[in-house]
């Protein structure tokens, strides 16, 4: 869940860099990073931290060149090293960035070919340096001193066939140009768009749609599955689909609560999906119990507040802001350490005793995975006088790891693992739980884009799209990912960083 942009620009790209970062802040907490090619030199400035910390007034000076990538980064396996901050650099061939959200589950095995067969070295633990590799390695390949469109779609071809897993990339070759593409599955996303200013045409590429709109870029479409952009210095842009058997199959958890609801992702609004969300919960009610004693529908801020309000408007229940969230507290979700999530919850929101004091309460929340937060939220509601409290899902029992790029935890630590609602329902405190179902999810995403055959919810079902994910692929992730693996450091400096999160 990282946040990727890209620049080609008739003038320094550095200042749109910098604000497609912060817009795509909320992808990403750990670290950020731009580079800039003025000619045939690079700028580049990375850091641990959260944008407007990373970069200073000196850095943005400094930045200096009409094209450009950038990174957010939030850190997978608990991992918060700096040396991990994106975007990646290797000289050879042309010298080359890149940026990339995902996460590739064949990296261990390409890190060995890369070494033995490629003779090129990975200095650090991320997949995203390896990739870098993969895509330099089949560039060079080629043998040619001057690159066109079709040597550039060679080598995403090329890293479509070795590559496995999800991967969302921007990456800039020094003096030729910036080229973007994305698995053939089509799991995270990425898009491009167009500002026109007289003759000239500025393109940009990234995570979101909503890292164009402020300034000033058009949408033009996302990439497709497999599909390769390649935007030549000057502005010149070029496209081609490089996989075999390409699919779309998107990440349902952006539409659920890693995108901002004012995103366009694959041709479906993230807000207007929400609000189908919410419908579908209202039904099921109404279903389950059309004699409810609901009074009140409150939302957990913030990404719950689309599918909240829907359900209520459904129901014909009042709809109220329930809690007050401090903004500099980061997202619990993204915080390792059971006990630092345990102890930021009370920091993170407030309750309006006057809102729940006597009522049947219905919260809503995007999803459920550890269960922590959602306990400790049931908890406040009580003791702000709640008379009975009912929790909502608007995605259904987070049951297995995600491995496309989402840091979920070990198994053993998602509270619906192996469990009914039932026990789920006293897991967490509530007096009723209702989840929503995994074909109105569906529904709610596609509706917009029949062309969506299938969606990466591995999360709830098991099934993972790439269709080579094993057993023991995951028995070793959930090791990577369990609280017990991380230490003191990086619980530390994850709080740290998070607590000073708008």
């Amino acid at each position: 869940m990282c946040g990727i942009a890209g620049v080609v620009s008739h003038q320094n790209v550095n200042q749109e860099l910098y604000e497609a970062l912060t817009v795509l802040q909320h992808r990403g907490q750990d670290a950020a990073g731009i580079v800039t090619c003025e000619g045939s030199q690079l700028h580049l400035r990375k850091a641990n931290g959260l944008v407007r910390d990373v970069f200073r007034t000196s850095h943005m000076l400094e930045l200096t060149g009409n094209m450009g990538i950038a990174h957010v980064r939030y850190p997978t396996a608990g991992c918060s090293s700096s040396a991990e901050a994106q975007p990646f650099y290797v000289n050879s061939p042309f010298g080359i960035t890149l940026a990339h959200n995902g996460n590739l589950t064949n990296a261990a095995k390409l890190k060995e070919e890369l070494f033995a067969e490629d003779q090129r070295h990975i200095n650090t633990n991320s997949d995203s340096e390896i990739l870098l590799n993969v895509f330099a390695h089949e560039l060079q390949r080629l043998g040619k001193l001057k690159l066109d469109e079709n040597d550039v779609f060679k080598a995403v071809a090329a890293v479509h066939r070795r590559c496995e897993g999800a991967y969302a990339v921007v990456a800039m070759i020094t003096g030729f140009g910036v080229v973007g593409f994305r698995d053939p599955n089509g799991i995270r996303p990425i898009c491009f768009g167009v500002r026109e200013a007289g003759k000239t045409k500025d393109y940009m590429i990234a995570s979101e749609s909503v890292a164009m709109d402020a300034q000033g870029f058009k949408l033009i479409r996302d990439i497709a599955p497999g599909e390769a952009l390649f935007i030549k210095k000057g502005g010149v842009i070029h496209t081609k689909q490089c996989a075999e058997n390409p699919r779309l199959t998107p990440c349902i958890f952006e539409y659920v609560y890693l995108a901002r609801p004012d995103s366009i992702i694959d041709d479906v609004s993230v807000y207007k999906a929400r609000l189908r969300m919410g419908e579908k919960l209202a039904e099921k009610i109404m279903r389950l119990r059309p004699e409810h004693d609901i009074d009140v529908v409150i939302p957990i801020p913030d990404t719950s507040r689309t599918s909240a309000l829907q359900l209520a408007n459904r129901l014909d229940i009042k709809y109220r802001e329930g809690f007050i969230k401090n903004r500099y507290i980061g997202r619990t979700f993204i915080m390792p350490g059971q006990q630092e999530r345990k102890k930021s919850v009370r920091r993170k929101l407030n309750a309006i005793a006057l809102e729940f004091k006597g009522k049947n309460v219905l919260l809503v929340d995007d999803s459920i995975v550890r269960g922590t937060t959602s306990g400790q939220i049931i908890k406040l509601a009580r003791e702000a006088g709640a008379n009975k409290v009912y929790f909502a899902s608007a995605a259904p029992p987070v049951r297995y790891p995600n491995v496309y790029g989402i840091d979920m935890p070990a198994v053993e630590e998602l509270v619906a693992h192996d469990k009914t609602i039932e026990e789920i329902e006293l897991a967490i405190g509530a007096d009723w739980l209702i989840y929503q179902d995994l074909d109105d999810l569906f529904e709610s995403v596609r509706k917009r884009n029949p062309e969506i055959v299938d969606f990466d919810a591995a999360c709830f079902n098991k099934h993972y799209v790439t269709g080579t994910v094993t057993n023991q692929y995951l028995k070793e992730q959930g090791l990577n990912r369990s609280d017990d693996q991380k230490t003191d450091d990086e619980l530390d400096q994850t709080f740290i960083e998070l607590h000073n999160t708008n």
